[in-house]
């Protein structure tokens, strides 16, 4: 390809600027420097296996895409620096990588070549392989230095170049300052709980957290508590996460084994498409995990993994909320809900809210529980019947309460109603366990686990649920929230 030494020069002053800087940014504690020494793109041009034309409904763009195969013999050295004074000039050698780029040319506009600026991003990194050779040495000889230079690499080229990170190169001069990446809403996600996780460990077993993320950079990857010993882990966890577009990215999970000093090892991966959410609607669900995110479906069972998700763009807070007008703006948007929740029922005093104080919203009320029927319930003896009850508790206060006993039946009415004085409705959990009542015992044939952010919200529903841990089964509920939120200064 005659251009591509063109191209090689131009595109690796872009490179450089745009990467060394983010290099930078997330150089790790035990460098003390990270740059470009040589950065020239080989004399071997990619190979472009596709091109195409996005549909949209912008009129006033052209959004063009490519796929690019490139096996490269580049010219590129780290000039890295440790705070133990060691110098490593370090290749970056053997690159293999398959991705696909984004070209927007907007706006379009009447005069040659009749658009104002192209913006360039990397819209998808499908592979990238390559060997790190330090100048007469090995890498592998400081211990931790290449996993730190690994990471480096990756978290930099994810904040510099992929989608929907972009690079606005003016054509026209004019303010192009609105094709800037800017957020457009938040997510919420709640980590409840995972189940038949598989076990990594050859004496008793995983010690599951989960990482979660968006965009995977160092300083936007959220990482849950670690549960001991557990294949079936309760969580009941909140993270927020920023939105820059909603059409293209997703939320990722990543389960893993803690081996405490050692590294983790991956139990499996899950992730959701953002654009499946309804905006302002919390989506309950549960994820199967596989074996990495570049593949969706697994023939293996790693189990799986049970999140509630609340997309919520900008601007659209007052529909689904009723924020108090000097509201603190480091609050969350499932907070400004129940916040929202108590306004509506009792003004608060101004005196506790500052502007500039972040404050703890803690969702104190009653949950009333009517516990109607049962549907399809394992069979527990002989004759295909059960004697069947519901035991009900919330997590934090640990109150109980159960249901009467309704013999021989696997379709039980029961339509009893119990109430629970919740201290914090954020952060508990309405367990339900179904028994089946024996003469010398009792026999476990299901339970289910919710969190209690859907009856804050709608206050008051009616739904049926199906029983986890067991062959058949569902469980007919109404719940009904009577709240009054306080509020504590962080």
């Amino acid at each position: 390809m005659k251009i591509w030494p063109y191209v090689n020069q131009a595109a690796s002053e872009l490179i450089k600027a745009s990467v060394e800087p983010t290099l930078e940014e997330y150089r790790p504690a035990i460098l003390k420097s990270m740059k470009f020494s040589k950065l020239t793109l080989g004399t071997v041009a990619p190979h472009f296996s596709g091109i195409w034309i996005l549909d949209d409904d912008d009129s006033e763009s052209i959004t063009m895409e490519f796929e690019v195969q490139w096996d490269g013999n580049p010219n590129i050295e780290l000039d890295i620096r440790t705070k133990l004074g060691v110098s490593l000039p370090v290749q970056v050698r053997d690159i293999a990588f398959t991705g696909v780029f984004r070209l927007i040319f907007k706006p379009l506009v009447e005069e040659l070549p009749c658009f104002g600026a192209v913006t360039f991003s990397m819209r998808e990194k499908k592979m990238l392989n390559y060997t790190l050779k330090v100048v007469k040495g090995d890498v592998s000889a400081i211990p931790g230095i290449k996993d730190a230079i690994d990471t480096t690499i990756n978290s930099a080229l994810e904040d510099s170049l992929i989608w929907p990170v972009r690079i606005i190169i003016p054509i026209i001069p004019g303010d192009y300052s609105n094709l800037e990446l800017k957020p457009v809403g938040t997510l919420e996600v709640k980590l409840i709980q995972a189940k038949n996780l598989t076990n990594k460990d050859l004496v008793g077993k995983s010690d599951p957290f989960v990482k979660l993320y968006v965009r995977p950079t160092q300083d936007k990857i959220k990482r849950s508590k670690t549960k001991n010993n557990d294949l079936n882990p309760i969580w009941n966890e909140h993270f927020e996460f920023i939105v820059e577009d909603v059409s293209t990215q997703k939320i990722s999970m990543d389960v893993y084994d803690d081996e405490g000093v050692q590294a983790s090892e991956l139990i499996g991966c899950a992730q959701l498409e953002l654009k499946k959410l309804e905006p302002g609607k919390m989506k309950d669900m549960w994820l199967k995990l596989v074996k990495d995110s570049g593949i969706r479906r697994d023939t293996k069972d790693r189990g799986e993994v049970q999140v509630e998700l609340l997309y919520c763009p900008f601007g659209m807070e007052n529909e689904i909320a009723n924020p108090f007008s000097n509201q603190d703006s480091s609050m969350t948007s499932l907070e400004k809900v129940y916040q929202s929740v108590g306004n509506a029922m009792e003004a608060p005093n101004t005196d506790l809210i500052g502007i500039n104080k972040k404050q703890d919203v803690i969702v104190r009320g009653v949950l009333s529980v009517t516990v109607i029927s049962g549907e399809d319930l394992p069979s527990m003896d002989l004759r295909g019947k059960a004697d069947p009850y519901v035991v009900l508790k919330m997590k934090k206060s640990d109150s109980k309460n159960k249901t009467r006993v309704v013999n021989k039946s696997v379709n039980p009415i029961w339509n009893q109603s119990f109430d629970f004085v919740v201290e914090d409705g954020r952060h508990d959990l309405l367990m339900l366990e179904l028994y089946d009542h024996d003469t010398f015992g009792r026999n476990f044939m299901g339970r289910y686990i919710m969190t209690l952010t859907r009856v804050i919200m709608e206050t008051e529903f009616e739904d049926t649920y199906p029983l986890e841990d067991a062959k058949s089964g569902r469980l007919t509920l109404r719940l009904k929230w009577t709240g009054k939120p306080i509020y504590r200064e962080q």
